[in-house]
């Protein structure tokens, strides 16, 4: 399990536990975090989990690969350091502690 911080776009924060194998995308659908859309539920096929994630945690993640680029572009104010998939974020203990904001709108 990782608690992850889910940040609305008006600052709400909500700390859930993840499992550990799931993505960050299901964990904020399984909790009820407004926000993450997922309308393609989980399949990197469209940019509607798109999140910042915090300053502290980009380079504790693993690189995106072409696919989350490509539909990184289709994100809503996409930020080329701190946007990512949720989708594409497996949880893992190393995970325990991330934070990640999400924007005004997903498109």
């Amino acid at each position: 399990m990782a608690k992850i911080t889910y940040i609305e776009h008006n600052g709400t924060a909500h700390e859930v536990e993840v499992k550990t194998g799931m993505t960050v995308m299901e964990g904020a659908r399984d909790n009820g975090i407004p926000g993450i859309e997922a309308d393609c539920g989980g399949a990197c096929a469209c940019s509607t989990c798109h999140v910042y994630v915090d300053a502290a945690w980009i380079d504790k993640l693993p690189p995106k690969d072409p696919m989350e680029e490509d539909m990184l572009d289709f994100a809503y104010e996409p930020d080329p350091a701190r946007s990512r998939l949720t989708c594409q974020l497996k949880v893992s203990d190393a995970l325990d502690g991330l934070v990640v904001q999400m924007p005004e709108r997903q498109i």
